[in-house]
């Protein structure tokens, strides 16, 4: 996919590629309707396929909607371009900078007024995340988003329920 693509019928445009890791890319999209911007996670789709990270983490972003600062949902699903590649798609909120983006503008130091704030929030939301058992498995400084003055935490593909 890349830069002033539409996508999901039209409703979504791509309008800069964010990141990629090992189960997908991240972009910037904007909703063409309302003209926000939002953030959409998109995973190549495997012919045979067992296991979807995206639906796997589209589920946990449910569980713990309302209960701890995770992303909003906006869209999960499939999408096939022009060319007849299918992908799947979560679109969700645009969130702020990662901690490690701030740190890396702040010379990578912050002060304890901001390591305090950050802490705080942080166990607050992996308590959260433990009593619904679930384990994140992936907390580094860019799955930890902060929106505002809320700390958000993000990247929930490499999760693991305990049942």
């Amino acid at each position: 996919m890349e830069e002033g693509q539409d996508i999901l019928d039209n409703r979504y445009k791509i309008v800069k590629k964010l990141g990629g890791g090992a189960f997908g890319e991240l972009y910037k999209v904007e909703k063409k309707k309302t003209g926000d911007y939002l953030a959409a996670k998109v995973e190549k789709a495997v012919k045979n396929q067992k296991h979807i990270m995206l639906f796997w983490e589209s589920k946990l972003i449910h569980k713990l909607r309302g209960k701890t600062a995770v992303p909003n949902l906006h869209f999960v699903g499939d999408e096939k371009t022009e060319d007849g590649k299918m992908y799947h798609v979560m679109v969700m909120d645009l969130l702020g900078k990662s901690m490690e983006d701030l740190f890396q503008e702040c010379r990578r130091k912050f002060d304890l007024k901001t390591v305090l704030h950050i802490a705080v929030q942080m166990i607050q939301r992996i308590k959260v995340v433990h009593e619904e058992r679930i384990i994140h498995r992936d907390i580094k400084p860019e799955n930890i988003l902060l929106d505002g003055d809320t700390v958000k935490l993000a990247d929930l593909g490499s999760c693991r329920g305990l049942y």
